[in-house]
């Protein structure tokens, strides 16, 4: 046997055999993988919005969690299968739009998660598991600015908004109108507002002779600057 063959086999031995986990050690992984998951799983329940809480994903937060720790299992126990997950997950594409932002996050937590305990790392995960959960609370008690009010009011064409006007300057902390529509016989007349008060503002301005509807919006989504 040359010493060209001798490298040969030695460089397969190398990338054939990686680290032996004992069957012990990768329940010890995979159970650990599962409990962050499932921690994973009742933050994202609790601190998502109803809006945009999805049950479906949270799921999947906690399978992504224990899939990506047996990944690395496998990469561990042996290099060529290694080699062949990082080239077949290289061409996987994932289509699933996510609407709300916030849920790359958990996304990215439960990858990151499932990486720790796959390699042993379990104090840093629990400690991540800490610091994510402190950050969560901590930013999302945060208020956000309020944004302004949709007031929308139909009148007939020849009324005044005099008295409109004046109703809603003294109700509002901010008031700007930004639309009139004039159509079928009727006005429509759009405003911006800031208010605390918009019950008894729409209740003032529907007594007066000559308004046919009043429509108040109230923005609760999130607010872009």
């Amino acid at each position: 046997m040359s010493i060209k063959d001798i490298i040969k086999s030695s460089v397969y031995d190398s990338f054939g055999a990686g680290v032996n986990l004992r069957f012990s050690s990768i329940c010890l992984i995979l159970c650990m993988a599962c409990l962050i998951g499932a921690y994973i799983y009742f933050v994202y329940k609790n601190f998502s919005k109803a809006a945009f809480y999805s049950r479906d994903l949270n799921i999947t937060l906690v399978g992504m969690t224990v899939t990506v720790a047996a990944i690395l299992i496998a990469m561990q126990a042996n290099l060529l299968v290694s080699l062949g997950m990082v080239g077949a997950l290289s061409i996987v594409r994932f289509r699933t739009a996510v609407k709300n932002p916030l849920d790359l996050l958990y996304l990215f937590w439960a990858i990151s998660e499932g990486i720790i305990c796959g390699v042993g790392l379990y104090a840093l995960g629990v400690l991540l598991c800490i610091i994510m959960t402190i950050a969560l609370w901590v930013f999302g008690s945060i208020p956000n600015s309020r944004a302004p009010s949709v007031l929308i009011v139909t009148t007939d064409p020849e009324l005044s908004t005099t008295a409109i006007d004046g109703l809603i300057r003294r109700n509002s902390r901010h008031t700007k109108q930004t639309s009139v529509t004039v159509k079928n016989g009727r006005r429509e007349i759009i405003y911006l507002i800031s208010t605390t008060k918009h019950r008894q503002l729409v209740d003032r301005i529907s007594q007066i002779d000559g308004v046919i509807s009043v429509n108040y919006l109230e923005h609760d989504g999130e607010m872009r600057g």
